[in-house]
C-alpha cells in the first residue's frame, strides 16, 4: 500500500507494489500473515493474480524453501523436503505451481539446483559474483571465467544437469541493488527509474532487474516504498520500457548461454556459506573483541542432533509407514490442514493405525519438521548466540528432544548439550550454548502441564464459566469445575482434558487454583493416570478446602505447597501470554483506583488549589505529581470512550497546558490509532451516511490532539471503500438522491481530512 503524492503532497492513488514486482515470502512469515494480518495477506495474493493476468499467466510471486534454511549445508534429504514443501505452500496460496524458487540467503550448490529443476522449477535468482563461467550454446563449447560478478546480468543462463534436466539462473545488477540497499536511490523515485533504465542492453531486449531485501522499502530507507511505487508509475507510463517478470521473460527470451555457478556461495557473505558455521568475520551487530566462534559447535551441535533424530525417526516408523521419507514430504499437507491425517494415514501407512499408534506417527513427523526448523538461518547471522534467532532455533531443537523422548529411550539432550558447551556467548556472564539452552530454552516449554496450569489459572478470574478453551495448537475441554469465593479469595479445581492437534495426543489432568487478593496466584496439576483420585480429594479437602472455609489464607498456601504429587506454578511459570493479560488488569485496576482517589481529592480541593494559582503558591510536589498522573490518564479514558465528545478533550488539553502537563506521545498516538481503525472497521462494515458522518467527526475530534497520528491502516480502507461504493453512490447523486448527495459530500471531507486528493482518487477510479 505504496503512496503516489500529488504536487500539494497529497495522496492521489495508493499502489500495491506487489503488482508489479517480483518477490518471494517465505511459507513461515506468509502463514503468519494469513492469521494475523489478513488484509496484507488477501493483497500479495491478489497481487499475484493480477500480474499473472498481464503477463500471459506469469505471475510475479516466487516461490522458496520452507523454512529459510542455507540448502549446500544440509543433507539431501532436507533439500528434497525444503523445496517440496515450498512449493506445496506455494501452491496452496497462490492457486499455482511455481515458475521460479528464491534460494535463502542465494546460497546455491549445484545438488539443490538439480533437485529444483526435478520439481519443475523452472528458474531461479543469484548475485553476479557467484557466477563462475560461461559459454554460448551455439558456440564452440569455449568457456569465459567471470570476473568479479561481471556478468551480464541482462540475460538469463542455462545449468544443465544429467540426464537432461535444467534449470534458468537470473543475476541480478549487483551494483544498483548494492546503491538501493545501501545507497540513497529510494531517496527519489525518479532517481532510481533513470538508474534501472540507463542500463545498457543489447538489441533493446534485455532484462534489467535488481533483488534486495522487502525490509529496504520502508524499515531501512522510509518511504522507500513511495520511492518504488512512483519510479514503477513512471516506468509504466514509459513507452520504451516494459515492465515484466522472470516467468514472462524466460517464455520469450529462452537461454542462449549455459553458466558454471560458484557452489557453496551467497549473497550474504564474502567468504561463501561461512556466515553459518564458522567464525568468517561476517556479522552484523557486533561489538569490538566479539567473535561469532560459536557457530561452529552450534553447527556441530544440529548435525549431531539430527543424525539421532533420523536414527529414532526410521527406527520407529518401521512397520508404521510404507516409505518413511516419502511420508515425510507428505506430511505437508497435514500441517496445512490437520484434516487430510486419514486421507494421509491412508496413503502412507502399512496398515490401518490404532488411535495410539496414530499418535506415535505424528510424533515422529512433528519430530523431523522441528529437526528442519531449527536450521533456519538467521540463527547464525547475527553476532552472538544469545540473540533471540538462535534462542528461537534452539526452541525448536528442544522440542524435537522433547518428542523424541516420549517416545524412545534414548537420551540425546545430554549429548546434545556438551556439544553447545563449547560454544561460548561473547557476553561472559551468558556463559556456553549449553547454559543459554538451560537458562533461556528449556524454561520456554510448552507442554500439556503447563498449558493446564494456565487453563487453572484462567478459571479463577474471567473465564470464570470456560469449559472450553484453545491455547495455540491445545484445546482444553473443562469439567466437574469447583468453585469457591469469599469476596477477596478464589479456590477452584475439576478436571480437564488437553489435546493438541498436533499429534492428537490427549491428557487428563486434575488441577486446583488459587487467587488470594486477585495477586497472588498458585495452581497445582496431575496428570490422571498417575493419581489416587480419592486420596487426592481427602488430602484437598483437609489442606485447602477447610482453611479456605475458615479464611485461614496462609494455610491454604501452605497446604498448596505441601499437597503431594503432581506440579506447582506460580504466576511467573505459566504461558507468558496469560501473564501479560493478568498484570494488564492489575494495571488498569490499579489506574482507575488511582485515577478515581484523584478526582475525588481535586474536586473537593478545587478551590483550594485554583486559590494557590491565583496567589502564585507553588503546588507541593505530590500534588502536582497527582495532577501529571490524572490529566494524562483523563484525556486517555475519554479517547477509548464509545464517541469522544469535543468539549472533554479540549477541556483536558486546557487543563494540561494550565499546569504544564504533558503526555506520552507514543501511548496517545496509540490509542487515537487504535480507536480510528477500530471505527474504520466499524465504517466498513456499515459505510452509510451517519456511520461516515460519525467517522468524520471523532477524526476531527481526534485532530485538535497535538501528536501526529499514524494514519496508514485508516487510509489505505478509506481508499477501498472509496474503490468499492464511490462508483455507484455517485451515480444516485447525479440523480439528485438527497442520501446520495449527503454521502459524496461526506465521503469527500473525510477524504480531505486523511490528506487525500479527492478529484484525483476519483479519476484514477474512473479509469
Amino acid at each position: 500500500a505504496a503512496r503516489v503524492l500529488g504536487r500539494e503532497g497529497r495522496i492521489i492513488r495508493i499502489l500495491n507494489n506487489y503488482r508489479w514486482i517480483s518477490f518471494n515470502f517465505g511459507p513461515t512469515l506468509i502463514s503468519w500473515l494469513e492469521k494475523h494480518s489478513p488484509g496484507v495477506y488477501r493483497s500479495i495474493v491478489e497481487a499475484d493474480t493480477f500480474s499473472a493476468r498481464r503477463h500471459g499467466g506469469h505471475g510475479n510471486a516466487i516461490a522458496q524453501p520452507y523454512n529459510h534454511m542455507i540448502m549446500p549445508l544440509a543433507n539431501r534429504r532436507d533439500k528434497a523436503t525444503q523445496i517440496k514443501w515450498g512449493k506445496r505452500d506455494f501452491k496452496k496460496r497462490f492457486g499455482r505451481r511455481p515458475e521460479g524458487m528464491w534460494l535463502p540467503e542465494t546460497a546455491v550448490d549445484m545438488e539443490t539446483l538439480q533437485i529444483m529443476a526435478d520439481e519443475g522449477i523452472k528458474f531461479t535468482v543469484l548475485a553476479p559474483h557467484q557466477a563462475g563461467r560461461v559459454r554460448k550454446k551455439s558456440g564452440d563449447g569455449r568457456w569465459e571465467d567471470i570476473d568479479n560478478g561481471s556478468i551480464d546480468s541482462t540475460r538469463p543462463y542455462l545449468v544443465r544437469f544429467s540426464p537432461g534436466s535444467k534449470i534458468a539462473v537470473f543475476f541480478y545488477n549487483g551494483k544498483i541493488s548494492h546503491d538501493i540497499a545501501f545507497g540513497d536511490l529510494l531517496n527519489n523515485g525518479a532517481t532510481l527509474t533513470a538508474r534501472l533504465t540507463d542500463v545498457p542492453v543489447d538489441d533493446g531486449s534485455g532484462l534489467i532487474h535488481i533483488a534486495t531485501d522487502g525490509e529496504t522499502y520502508g524499515h531501512h530507507h522510509k518511504f522507500g516504498d513511495m520511492a518504488l511505487a512512483y519510479a514503477v508509475e513512471l516506468m509504466e507510463n514509459n513507452p520504451g520500457v516494459v515492465l515484466s517478470n522472470y516467468g514472462e521473460f524466460l517464455s520469450k527470451h529462452p537461454p542462449e548461454y549455459e553458466v558454471e555457478i560458484l557452489e557453496n556461495t551467497s549473497w550474504s557473505c564474502i567468504h561463501g556459506i561461512e556466515r553459518w558455521r564458522s567464525d568468517c568475520g561476517c556479522t552484523t551487530n557486533s561489538e569490538p573483541g566479539w567473535n561469532q566462534a560459536w557457530r561452529t559447535p552450534l553447527r556441530n551441535a544440529l548435525d549431531w542432533l539430527r543424525d539421532q533424530l533420523i536414527e529414532i525417526y526410521e527406527d520407529h516408523s518401521e512397520g508404521l509407514l510404507k516409505d518413511p521419507w516419502s511420508a515425510r514430504d507428505d506430511y505437508f499437507d497435514v500441517i496445512l490442514e490437520r484434516k487430510n491425517k486419514a486421507v494421509f494415514i491412508k496413503k502412507h501407512a502399512l496398515s490401518p493405525l490404532s488411535g495410539e499408534k496414530q499418535i506415535k506417527l505424528f510424533t515422529l513427523l512433528e519430530i523431523q519438521r522441528n529437526a528442519m526448523l531449527m536450521y533456519t538461518s538467521c540463527g547464525w547471522f547475527f553476532a552472538d548466540i544469545s540473540r533471540i534467532e538462535t534462542v528461537q532455533i534452539l526452541k525448536y531443537a528442544a522440542r524435537a528432544i522433547d518428542l523424541a523422548g516420549s517416545i524412545s529411550d534414548r537420551d540425546i539432550e545430554t549429548p546434545f548439550i556438551e556439544i553447545l558447551s563449547e560454544a561460548r556467548s561473547n557476553m561472559k556472564e551468558l556463559g556456553t550454548g549449553a547454559d543459554i539452552y538451560r537458562n533461556l530454552v528449556l524454561p520456554s516449554k510448552v507442554d500439556a502441564i503447563k498449558i493446564a496450569a494456565t487453563f487453572a489459572v484462567s478459571s479463577l478470574d474471567y473465564d470464570r464459566s470456560a469449559v472450553r478453551k484453545r491455547i495455540g495448537c491445545f484445546l482444553i475441554k473443562g469439567s466437574e469445575q469447583m468453585r469457591l469465593d469469599n469476596g477477596e479469595d478464589l479456590l477452584t479445581s475439576g478436571k480437564m482434558e488437553v489435546r493438541t492437534d498436533i499429534t492428537g495426543e490427549k491428557e487428563r489432568i486434575s488441577y486446583i487454583a488459587f487467587c488470594s487478593g486477585k495477586t497472588d496466584y498458585l495452581s497445582r496439576v496431575w496428570k490422571d493416570g498417575k493419581l489416587d483420585a480419592s486420596a487426592l480429594k481427602k488430602e484437598m479437602d483437609a489442606l485447602i478446602t477447610k482453611p479456605f472455609n475458615e479464611g485461614d489464607i496462609q494455610k491454604v498456601i501452605r497446604g498448596l505447597k505441601e499437597l503431594k504429587g503432581g506440579q506447582l506454578f506460580t504466576l511467573g511459570e505459566i504461558l507468558k501470554d496469560r501473564q501479560e493479560e493478568i498484570i494488564a488488569r492489575w494495571s488498569r485496576r490499579w489506574s482507575d483506583e488511582i485515577n478515581e482517589m484523584i478526582r475525588g481529592f481535586l474536586e473537593k480541593n478545587r478551590r483550594c488549589i485554583d486559590l494557590m494559582e491565583e496567589l502564585h503558591f507553588t503546588l507541593p510536589q505530590n500534588l502536582r505529581a497527582a495532577i501529571e498522573i490524572y490529566l494524562p490518564g483523563l484525556l486517555l479514558s475519554e479517547i477509548g470512550s464509545d464517541m469522544p465528545k469535543e468539549e472533554r478533550i479540549t477541556g483536558v488539553l486546557s487543563e494540561m497546558k494550565r499546569w504544564g502537563v504533558t503526555f506520552e506521545k507514543k501511548e496517545v498516538e496509540i490509542a487515537v490509532r487504535r480507536r480510528l481503525e477500530e471505527s474504520m472497521n466499524v465504517l466498513i462494515e456499515n459505510p452509510g451516511i451517519k456511520a461516515v458522518k460519525r467517522f468524520t467527526r471523532m477524526l476531527t475530534i481526534f485532530r485538535r490532539i497535538p501528536v501526529g497520528v499514524n494514519l496508514w491502516t485508516v487510509q489505505n480502507s478509506y481508499f477501498e471503500m472509496v474503490r468499492s461504493h464511490y462508483p455507484h453512490i455517485s451515480e444516485l447523486s447525479e440523480k439528485a438522491d438527497p442520501d446520495a448527495m449527503a454521502w459524496v459530500e461526506e465521503i469527500r471531507r473525510l477524504g480531505e481530512l486523511l490528506n487525500f486528493g479527492f478529484e484525483e482518487i476519483i479519476a484514477g477510479n474512473e479509469q
